[in-house]
């Protein structure tokens, strides 16, 4: 199966910040610039408010990483790899150290693109759920400003 490019993942949540920024207002009652002003931090606001996300406060961090080691894998991934490589080699070739190195050297590479995958799934969610409370704000916003005789798109 071929891996989808990062950047599959990483440009939604480039656009998901600037979901909000990216919202045009137009006073189409003829409001001054300074109702204008006015009504748009009112509606921020109360946006905020009814929707508990508030776009300037940093977002949630993605939960920690597993436990590694200084290799980045994961605690007895060699040991434990070493063993069933050692099963493998005394098996196959009458040599159950060849097998044990190889066995090691196997599971620390599947546990550090193990743990690879783990944090990237994590960011990708993270990623989401800033995009969806992004487009839940901008919402809320925009229905408040239309409420105030705005034109918002």
């Amino acid at each position: 199966m071929r891996k989808p490019s990062p950047w599959l993942f990483v440009l939604p949540a480039l656009l998901a910040g600037t979901a909000f920024a990216q919202q045009i207002v137009y006073p189409a009652k003829g409001q001054s610039a300074d109702q204008q002003k006015s009504d748009e931090s009112a509606c921020y606001n109360w946006a905020v408010q009814n929707t508990g996300i508030d776009p300037s406060k940093p977002a949630a961090a993605a939960p920690p990483p597993p436990p590694t080691t200084a290799t980045g894998t994961q605690p007895g991934a060699g040991v434990r790899g070493a063993a069933r490589g050692a099963v493998v080699g005394e098996i196959i070739a009458d040599d159950a150290g060849a097998g044990a190195a190889v066995g090691a050297i196997a599971a620390r590479g599947q546990s550090r693109r193990q743990n690879a995958a783990a944090q990237q799934q994590a960011q990708q969610q993270t990623a989401s759920v800033n995009q969806q409370q992004q487009a839940t704000f901008a919402k809320a916003r925009a229905a408040c400003l239309e409420g105030r005789g705005y034109t918002v798109k």
